[in-house]
């Protein structure tokens, strides 16, 4: 599987049994095969109805469309797009879909935001003009095709003219059957001692049964003892247009042939258990269909799948399966050549044997397990596939088309994720989840956002309640007892762990540290500073780096009010020099980095050390800092030019394989902060312009050209996948954008005062 490729949700498309048709059980099939192959992914049906009320469906079937309701197949589009569906997989039959040629499905895949496989049960050779259409429009709007046959692949490309690269070609699935002798299974029908003849599938005239039963006299004469078993139930279109007519004249003709002793009606639609025992019990299938144009038939498929010597007409599914000596072929519509095909087979135990031993094998190819393998490579490649559009699409876009405009502060999604006790950590899309409770890492972040909102002049009143809030969790997450923090807190207000982790810990105290140096309020620095001093020796005996770092731009705050407190700037001296050693022991010319990985909130590293190094004064602290942060950002440019974070799904380890997916808030808010630093300490320009790029991934210059912030609602999405954003806005997510919007506008304050560098002494 390729990096990023997981396929999480699909959604299948089509009819679905109980609904008696061939479609209704191949998409039940597919979808079964490939959730018990791929157990990870999530699969579920959207199903089209042609009855007023619906079929009882099993609860794999999520949603419903009537066929004829233009209004429903948009309905389901909006049920697919909100559901972060993965890839769509629609079961294409002109027939199951209303409008001119089916053509009411191309308005549900218009609306789809997600890539699309169609598989084509027909490829009509000679369509009518409004099939054409539908056809062209139906390729263009996919990201893959399936077709069943190669007659099906060759039919795309030289009638409809689609790109070969799109397509590819998957056999019909068929169940996994044993290799059994026909005599085992004959006495649970009543024919045992007999030759048996088969045929099975909804009844209809296209079937071409009639010329059976005009051979079977013949067949008869030399086998008296053979018998005809046609099983399944008349199609439900043609029930409701002519009702049994098709059946009755089927046994009527028999009764002329006299040859009613020797056929037998079933009149079922049969479970796949009864199916297998009735395939199994066959010595000849015959499959005597009358229209050649037809590219699929799944009971062709499972019969010769499970090794049944073969006659057949030759459409062009059974010209290619048959080919070569592996089945018979006979004109259409020609009984004497049904009887003089199947009596050879009947008498000729040798050749009959070495045919069904020859099906069998390639059988083995055509199993569902191996069919859903096959798929779910189809739907991977169409991620990757919709993934480069959009790629190719940003890289066609000028300078001038990149967003580059921050859009205003907007604090509505932040109001509504906030209730009396904190921030909560996750939401629905817009909608907070009480589920998930609250975590100590966002309510520091958040009252980070609230000093910084002071300073931006947003509504005092309302920042400073935001803040007291996320302040007064601060304080109830600190255990005295342990000298840590707590994170997880339920929203029955019960922590859930015995204590947080290193991150949290000192997330806690960059947040405190920013409310000594940064918030203009005095219960706020008195608050802050009491519980900073507390808490801050521990992290002497932490042993993450990313928590140093966040220590050390606590600290860096905190000493911007309190700077003669030496207790804290030894605590400051160890942490730089832990960093710089983790450095040393590290680095390689090649891999200028602190450790063997990089992860998450990557910049924080360098930013802390551009921080200290600044204010202490020391030139070697300082320029680390500068060239990790230089080398972080080439590694993180994409070749178009914009922001490309280092993924979360297997992040980037030295010398392996780095992940670009799924991309974090957290990693860009963490490049744009360092970088803002890097230019108040150099007054380089080009560190404001790295800013600017990473912080213009919000908002759409990103690999697909999607915006991750929702002016709407205020808050930002969870993260850039592979082919799509992540939907849901919670805490972590906002709380990036928001700071690096505040952020980037006190900078550009700072900008239009013409604040003068700062300059490390050596």
């Amino acid at each position: 599987m390729i990096e990023g490729s997981k396929v999480g949700r699909v959604a299948f498309i089509g009819n679905y049994l109980p609904r008696k048709c061939g479609i209704a059980t191949f998409t039940s099939d597919l979808l079964t095969a490939v959730a018990a192959e791929h157990p990870e992914s999530e699969c579920f049906s959207v199903s089209m109805n042609d009855i007023r009320n619906g079929y009882e469906y099993p609860d794999v079937v999520r949603f419903e469309i009537d066929d004829q309701d233009l209004a429903s197949y948009l309905r389901a589009a909006d049920f697919l797009n909100i559901g972060n569906v993965d890839v769509v997989c629609l079961q294409h039959e002109f027939g199951i879909f209303g409008g001119p040629a089916g053509s009411h499905i191309l308005a549900l895949l218009r609306e789809l935001r997600m890539p699309i496989v169609v598989t084509l049960h027909t490829v009509l050779r000679e369509p009518r003009t409004d099939q054409r259409l539908v056809m062209q429009q139906l390729i263009a709007l996919s990201t893959r095709l399936v077709v069943m046959s190669a007659r099906g692949r060759e039919t795309l490309q030289e009638v409809y003219h689609a790109p070969p690269a799109k397509i590819d070609l998957i056999h019909h699935g068929i169940p996994d059957i044993p290799f059994v002798e026909p005599d085992e299974l004959k006495d649970e029908f009543g024919v045992s001692g007999r030759r048996v003849l088969f045929t099975f599938g909804l009844l209809s005239p296209n079937k071409g049964i009639e010329h059976v039963l005009n051979a079977l006299p013949a067949i008869a004469a030399e086998f008296p003892d053979v018998v005809y078993m046609v099983v399944g139930a008349t199609h439900p279109n043609e029930f409701r247009d002519r009702g049994e007519a098709y059946r009755v004249g089927l046994e009527a003709l028999a009764a002329r042939n006299k040859v009613e002793k020797n056929v037998i009606f079933y009149n079922s639609f049969v479970d796949l258990d009864t199916l297998k025992d009735f395939i199994g019990a066959a010595d000849v299938y015959i499959t005597p269909y009358l229209n050649e144009a037809q590219s699929t038939s799944g009971t062709l498929a499972y019969t010769f799948g499970s090794g049944k010597p073969v006659v057949s007409t030759p459409y062009w599914h059974a010209a290619e399966l048959l080919a070569d000596g592996r089945g018979v072929l006979v004109p259409f519509g020609n009984a004497a050549a049904i009887a003089t095909e199947v009596s050879a087979l009947l008498r000729d135990d040798t050749r009959r044997n070495r045919m069904r031993e020859g099906a069998y094998r390639l059988g083995r190819e055509m199993v569902w397990s191996n069919v859903a393998r096959m798929y779910m490579r189809s739907f991977e490649l169409s991620r990757l596939e919709a993934l480069s559009m959009r790629r190719k699409s940003l890289s066609t876009k000028t300078l001038d088309q990149r967003p580059r405009e921050a859009p205003d502060v907007k604090l509505d999604h932040l109001l509504r994720m906030t209730d009396s006790t904190g921030i909560f950590q996750h939401a629905v899309f817009s909608v907070p989840n009480f589920a998930e409770g609250y975590c100590t890492d966002d309510n520091a972040r958040a009252f980070i956002l609230s000093v910084l909102l002071e300073d931006l002049g947003e509504d005092a009143g309302r920042v400073r309640s935001l803040a007291t809030t996320y302040a007064a969790f601060l304080c109830y997450a600190f255990d005295r007892k342990t000298g840590r923090f707590h994170n997880h807190l339920s929203f029955d207000r019960r922590w859930l762990d015995q204590q947080g982790s290193e991150d949290c810990h000192a997330r806690a105290l960059w947040a405190l540290g920013v409310g000594v140096g940064g918030s203009s309020y005095r219960s706020f620095q008195v608050m802050a500073g009491q519980l900073f001093v507390e808490a801050l020796p521990t992290v002497l005996s932490f042993g993450s780096p990313r928590a140093w770092a966040f220590a050390l731009i606590g600290i860096h705050e905190y000493l911007r009010r309190l700077s003669g407190d030496s207790s804290v700037s030894q605590i400051r001296e160890a942490l730089i020099g832990r960093l710089m050693d983790l450095y040393d022991r590290t680095a390689t010319p090649d891999w200028p980095w602190f450790e063997e990985v990089l992860s998450y909130d990557n910049a924080k590293l360098a930013h802390a050390l551009i921080l200290s190094g600044r204010a202490t004064g020391n030139a070697a602290v300082f320029e680390r800092g500068i060239e990790t942060l230089r080398w972080l950002v080439k590694l993180q440019t994409s070749e178009s030019g914009h922001f490309r974070p280092i993924g979360s799904n297997g992040f980037f380890r030295r010398g392996g394989t780095r992940a670009n997916f799924d991309q974090q808030p957290v990693e860009a808010q963490a490049m744009i902060s360092a970088c803002l630093e890097a230019y108040r300490s150099t007054s380089d320009v080009w560190w404001y312009e790295q800013a600017q790029r990473a912080f213009d991934w919000f908002i759409g210059w990103n690999d697909l050209g999607l915006e991750l912030y929702s002016p709407r609602t205020g808050g930002c999405r969870d993260g850039l996948h592979v082919d799509r954003v992540n939907r849901n806005q919670g805490a972590e997510s906002t709380l990036a954008f928001l700071l690096s919007l505040a952020e980037l506008r006190l900078t550009q304050n700072l900008v239009t005062s013409f604040r003068a560098p700062i300059v490390v002494e050596n």
